[in-house]
């Protein structure tokens, strides 16, 4: 059942990648299939129900207080529009989906991680990308990829604690 939940995430994952570099769009209805396969393969691999509960409630309020801090930041410093200029609805919508899918302690590690990937990704293949916009979910998306493939080909649950 893990494996297929994996197989089925990382299947997500690169349509959510593949859509956002091609055409800095990505399908809606891809967050909630996302965000309900990360929610499966973390409470499958969780302690116990209320610890997964404890986990996301803890991992969406971060990502609550990113998305606030960087709204307030785009509002009231750079006075720009905050949506489609400082970050996508899609990009918003990845990472409630994302804090859906690991404990806390493993959520920030990753998240810290893919957006550190994406901004390196990013200044290396600048040149050859159309828009100058970073498709945020789209490399996040591949940080992930490779992150539960790796759990994937060698059978461990490393972000899971088991």
């Amino acid at each position: 059942m893990i494996v297929v939940l994996k197989l089925l995430l990382i299947s997500g994952l690169g349509a959510i990648a593949w859509q956002d570099f091609r055409e800095r769009q990505v399908l809606w209805f891809l967050f909630p299939i996302i965000a309900l396969l990360f929610a499966a393969l973390h409470y499958l691999l969780a302690v116990d129900w209320r610890v997964f509960l404890n986990q996301l409630a803890i991992n969406w309020a971060l990502v609550s207080c990113i998305v606030s801090i960087l709204f307030i930041y785009t509002k009231l410093i750079t006075k720009k529009r905050f949506l489609d200029h400082s970050m996508g609805l899609g990009d918003i919508l990845f990472l409630f989906a994302f804090a859906m899918g690991f404990p806390t302690i493993s959520f920030i590690v990753l998240l810290v991680c893919s957006i550190f990937f994406s901004l390196v990704a990013f200044v290396i293949f600048k040149r050859r990308m159309e828009p100058d916009t970073i498709p945020l979910a789209g490399f996040m998306g591949l940080f992930l990829i490779v992150a539960i493939g790796h759990g994937l080909i060698f059978n461990t649950s490393l972000f899971y604690g088991n």
